[in-house]
């Protein structure tokens, strides 16, 4: 074996070995998780009651944190306090499915129709509004949560859901990211159905947004993702605590409810792990394509 040959070789072990380190780090988290969910509630208070600083004569806890991932005895206790004993927790992922998925649709019908006018027409005051969406992109949502409370409450639907969802549904990152796709669309393909007596509309339904499946299904992943997991939004904008979603709940559950925490922290995750899953090699060719970088 050469000198080169070996020196590439040290190399990709290194790389791989690097790379099995940080997936086994990032990875850490969620494996926790589950794995505390099927611990007693004691076990639970005894492994990280340190951390939350529990210690007390009735709550015996180890004096540094103690990460386990097998728990001394199996319980569902947890899950069947999350799912048959308290209604609330469903109340509450029923009312993120509400908010995030009109959200993630309407977004992306609304960002699709519009980037394929900016694809497909020019002209100065198309330039002029595609620059508008690029500043707005740049824009934190925070800045813009105060004014989205004024205009809601001048529209009067302050309080509802539909504060949080009508300002959700006209978001900038998915046209400027759909633009940069149509715009790749060769013109012959347009042209050629343009001949054959095919409308904008029928261009734009079985051209433009077949040729952006991949792109279309990164975004509806990175969209619903966001939407899922919004916070500053619903507890700035929605007043009835019952129509809050279960990221708001999460975070104020109290501390002495550690197991039912770890177990509502599993389903939480669920949609979200189910939906990456089945679109992982759209949303790597999606981002590939898109020129995006992760």
């Amino acid at each position: 074996m050469s000198r080169k040959q070996t020196r590439t070789r040290i190399i990709n072990i290194s790389l791989f070995l690097l790379l099995g380190f940080a997936s086994v780090l990032f990875l850490m988290p969620l494996v926790l998780t589950i794995c505390d969910s099927f611990m007693t509630e004691t076990e639970i208070f005894y492994n990280y009651g340190a951390m939350l600083d529990l210690k007390s004569d009735s709550i015996y806890t180890a004096n540094s944190v103690a990460l386990k991932l097998i728990p001394d005895r199996v319980t569902l206790k947890q899950y069947a306090d999350t799912l048959i004993t308290s209604s609330e927790y469903l109340f509450k992922f029923w009312n993120s499915v509400i908010l995030a998925v009109p959200i993630t649709v309407l977004q992306i019908g609304i960002a699709l129709t519009a980037s394929y006018g900016f694809a497909r027409f020019g002209g100065r005051i198309r330039q002029m509004i595609f620059l508008v969406y690029i500043i707005l992109m740049l824009m934190p949502y925070q800045v813009t949560l105060v004014p989205n409370f004024l205009v809601s409450e001048q529209l009067g639907f302050s309080g509802t859901r539909w504060a949080v969802i009508l300002p959700g549904i006209f978001s900038t990152f998915p046209v400027f990211l759909f633009t940069r796709i149509m715009k790749r669309i060769p013109k012959a393909y347009l042209e050629a159905a343009r001949l054959d007596g095919a409308g904008e509309i029928r261009i734009f339904l079985h051209i433009a947004v077949p040729l952006c499946r991949n792109v279309i299904v990164s975004v509806l992943l990175l969209v619903f993702i966001d939407c899922w997991n919004m916070v500053e939004q619903p507890l700035l904008m929605i007043d009835d605590s019952r129509e809050q979603p279960l990221s708001i709940f999460l975070s104020q559950i109290r501390s002495g409810d550690l197991g039912l925490i770890f177990a509502a922290a599993v389903f939480y995750m669920i949609p979200s792990l189910l939906l990456f899953l089945y679109g992982e090699e759209d949303l790597v060719q999606g981002m590939s394509y898109s020129g995006v970088k992760t």
